[in-house]
């Protein structure tokens, strides 16, 4: 599961907005909604602080937040690790 499906199920399942969650964490709206379209390869990356604060409000295993976002980095530089 990607950082998008994650944050997409886990603000359907709680019923919440970008915007709500903006409110909730202090993150931009449009940001957050970069976020759950794009996951954390898209144009706007989030920040481990950003990471932290979503799984935070959103009632996540931190762990998980943060390993889907470096699962995805692992997996684009895998041919150039030595």
């Amino acid at each position: 599961m990607d950082l998008a499906e994650l944050l997409a199920d886990a603000m359907r399942r709680q019923h919440l907005s970008a915007e709500a969650l903006a409110y909730a964490t202090g993150i931009r709206a449009p940001r957050i909604k970069a976020f759950a379209e794009d996951g954390a390869e898209g144009p706007i990356r989030p920040t481990r602080e950003e990471l932290t604060e979503l799984a935070r409000a959103l009632s996540l295993p931190l762990p998980a937040v943060l390993g889907v976002n470096r699962d995805r980095r692992a997996v684009a530089h895998a041919g150039q690790q030595v």
